[in-house]
């Protein structure tokens, strides 16, 4: 199925450890808890936007992104039991959540 293969892809493209993914990463999980700002998803969706370009998916950046749109592709990578979370990412989730 072509959305499976697109969420490899863009799983993929979360294993490289950057600001720009750690910021965009940050946002999305805030916009599902419901603490994200409007300036801060449109900074997230513009640094998805270019990794959807950088992977050939450029016809992607054609889609409205809007609240909807992340937690869809969320849900269907859960049900392709695809973790779009990447390792480095929880590693620093947790890091943050211990007690000095």
């Amino acid at each position: 199925e072509k959305i499976k293969k697109y969420i490899f892809k863009l799983k993929n493209s979360f294993l490289e450890e950057t600001d720009e993914n750690k910021k965009m990463l940050d946002t999305y999980i805030n916009l599902i808890d419901g603490r994200a700002t409007a300036s801060e998803i449109e900074e997230a969706n513009h640094q998805l936007k270019q990794i959807f370009k950088s992977l050939g998916l450029g016809f992607l950046v054609l889609l409205p992104f809007s609240p909807i749109s992340i937690p869809y592709v969320m849900k269907k990578a859960k049900e392709y039991e695809i973790d779009l979370i990447p390792d480095w990412y929880k590693a620093l989730s947790k890091d943050e959540d211990r007690l000095e």
